[in-house]
């Protein structure tokens, strides 16, 4: 099973950006963790593709657990997109959705509620749009690094 982020209590805040086709960049706040910046090789499903998403979770959880969960995971995160989506599935209520797998082939996913992401509208991401390069150059050379095969993956 995929990490699910204490049923994603444990994801805080973040953005998203697939402006780059073939590419999501970021930065999540986990708890325990803090901020992950995030280099995916992927694009976003066509509901948002070639957007930039915002979140924030109300339900966020800042507990001793999520050290024993999550305390060991890949920061950076880089890897690959599995699905990001605000509608993932049609027979679903609407809302946020990311899946991903890292580098080493982690299984990681979480869900939050409908409200609690948006799009970034154009005139709101020159903070992004730093940050975004920012973490572009600074990860982009890792994405060269030798992935395990699919059928290799481990859950977490």
């Amino acid at each position: 099973m995929a990490q699910k982020f204490g049923n994603g209590r444990w994801v805080q805040e973040g953005f998203l950006d697939n402006r780059v086709e073939g590419t999501v960049v970021g930065r999540v706040v986990f708890a325990a963790i803090g901020p992950v910046d995030f280099y995916l090789t992927g694009n976003f499903k066509p509901d948002i593709a070639g957007e930039v998403i915002c979140f924030r979770n109300g339900r966020f959880e800042d507990d001793e657990m999520a050290a024993q969960v999550i305390g060991d995971m890949e920061n950076p995160q880089t890897g690959t997109v599995n699905l990001i989506s605000l509608d993932p599935h049609p027979n679903l209520v609407p809302h946020p959705y990311v899946e991903w797998f890292s580098a080493s082939n982690n299984h990681y996913r979480f869900e939050l509620n409908p409200d609690e992401a948006w799009i970034v509208p154009a005139s709101e991401r020159s903070d992004i749009d730093r940050e975004s390069q920012r973490i572009r150059d600074t990860l982009a050379l890792r994405t060269d690094e030798p992935r395990r095969r699919t059928e290799d993956s481990e859950w977490v």
